[in-house]
């Protein structure tokens, strides 16, 4: 972790201003790294790779975790407990998992070098520009327990905001 002093101040939320600019992920504390996170819940959906290629596809089947309302996992802390599939993203596996994150992630794009999106909460100070932007999903999803997982490829999206 990266020793803070008076150059660094951190504001009343924990956070050093503009620490995803100015800071690597792997040096991030676990509060700015939760921070990152915009909650458009595009890594809550159900992908598909294929097998041959090794391209993955969204579906707009979000994971039964999903709390559709709140736009974050109903269970965060043991969502990889609870669902097999579930890939947890840490300091160790950014470079293999960011590959398949949406190009809107913030964890992303800070990892490829390129500012947060304005409609990050971290950049307009509010939590529902995100929704506002229309970049988040929950109203454009099915639950995964609603769909047979045999069906799971005709909710193959091409574009998801």
């Amino acid at each position: 972790m990266t020793r803070q002093d008076d150059s660094d101040p951190i504001d009343r939320t924990g956070l050093r201003p503009e620490f995803w600019r100015r800071y690597p992920l792997d040096e991030l504390p676990r509060r700015e790294w939760e921070a990152l996170c915009d909650g458009c819940a595009k890594c809550c959906l159900v992908k598909l790779e294929d097998e041959d290629s090794g391209e993955v596809h969204y579906t707009n089947i979000s994971c039964r975790l999903l709390d559709t309302g709140a736009c974050r996992c109903g269970n965060y802390p043991l969502r990889r407990q609870l669902v097999a599939g579930c890939v947890v993203l840490t300091r160790d596996n950014m470079e293999e998992v960011l590959q398949w994150m949406p190009h809107t992630c913030a964890y992303r794009l800070v990892f490829d070098g390129h500012d947060l999106e304005p409609w990050h909460p971290l950049i307009s100070g509010d939590r529902n520009s995100v929704a506002r932007a229309g970049k988040s999903l929950p109203a454009k999803t099915v639950p995964e327990y609603e769909v047979d997982e045999d069906d799971w490829e005709d909710h193959v999206i091409e574009d998801f905001g």
